[in-house]
């Protein structure tokens, strides 16, 4: 009979996936780089495949190394089902989750499916809302914790992650030279809105607002029936949709930071769980438009754009 994998072993073949190198996968799994690739060894040994081959200073995954991953993600996540279900002490209670409706849309669906198959007694209220009605939710005590735009100039919270924000317009529609831009963006106090309008003024480009919603749904549609630009976060790039840069007139815009307010006097064991779900979905996340149904040069930008870990310190803008 053959021996079945190791579950040890498994995580940290995900952890190195995950993280992009197995020095920064021997961090998240508290080993040594040598005790991880003596782990991956002897899972390639159990296999009877070879997982990772060189890819300059990296490591990059084989055929059959993508192959096992399918399996292990699913492996661990009925591990860790299995053992929340027998849990005497499993986290019981209610959350109240705030998040604005672009980061609903991206983000929520896997947060939502992993917690709730690790604490299935917990109940989740979720509340769709701009970032600045959530802070304002927060501070009424209305919410326990909520996903937002990050701005210290407004509001305080704990900053997850850090991509690009980006001009975007219709891939399958011609951009058209003519003054002023038609922008579709959020509402008047949308921080996205209030950057995309300040960099146009600061070049002098003129522009005009045609569409108005808090609805990433709503400015996507009008960006990909070619009726307007607007700005998004890289990961909100949709199939369809082209990066405009410098080379097309629209100017440089600063990254956006994802960030975490917490309530307190909330249950530490709920909010440490449910943060750190959080964290390991958006550390997860790879960019939506990155397939081979978008312009290259969308592939080229992200894979450029430096990432942030939480806790970096950004320059001002």
């Amino acid at each position: 009979m053959s021996a079945p994998l190791d579950i040890d072993q498994l995580q940290t073949f995900i952890a190195i996936v995950d993280s992009g190198s197995f020095t920064r996968a021997a961090e998240r799994v508290f080993k040594t780089q040598s005790a991880v690739s003596m782990q991956m060894r002897r899972l390639e040994e159990r296999v009877g495949k070879q997982l990772f081959i060189k890819d300059g200073r990296g490591n990059r995954l084989t055929a059959e190394g993508d192959k096992l991953l399918n399996y292990a993600r699913r492996i661990i996540r009925l591990n860790n089902e299995a053992i929340a279900a027998f849990d005497d002490n499993r986290l019981e209670g209610t959350l109240r989750i705030g998040t604005p409706d672009d980061y609903a849309d991206r983000y929520m669906p896997e947060i939502i499916g992993r917690f709730a198959k690790t604490h299935p007694s917990v109940e989740l209220y979720i509340v769709c809302e701009p970032s600045v009605d959530l802070a304002e939710r927060m501070s009424r005590g209305e919410l326990d914790i909520a996903l937002v735009t990050h701005n210290p100039r407004e509001r305080m919270s704990d900053v997850v992650r850090t991509e690009p924000l980006c001009w975007v317009a219709s891939a399958n529609h011609p951009i058209r030279d003519d003054a002023p831009v038609p922008l579709a963006v959020g509402r008047r106090d949308c921080q996205w809105r209030q950057l995309a309008c300040s960099a146009l003024d600061a070049v002098g480009r003129e522009h005009q607002i045609l569409f108005t919603s808090w609805s990433c749904t709503v400015v996507a549609a009008a960006v990909l029936a070619g009726m307007a630009i607007s700005v998004m976060p890289e990961s909100a790039l949709r199939t369809g949709m082209k990066v405009l840069t410098q080379a097309d007139g629209f100017p440089a815009l600063p990254p956006v930071q994802i960030g975490i307010m917490k309530r307190p006097g909330v249950s530490l064991s709920l909010m440490n769980a449910i943060t750190a779900h959080i964290t390991a979905c958006l550390d997860n996340i790879t960019p939506a438009a990155v397939d081979d149904g978008l312009e290259s040069d969308v592939k080229t930008y992200v894979r450029n754009y430096p990432r942030q870990r939480a806790g970096q310190v950004l320059p001002s803008w």
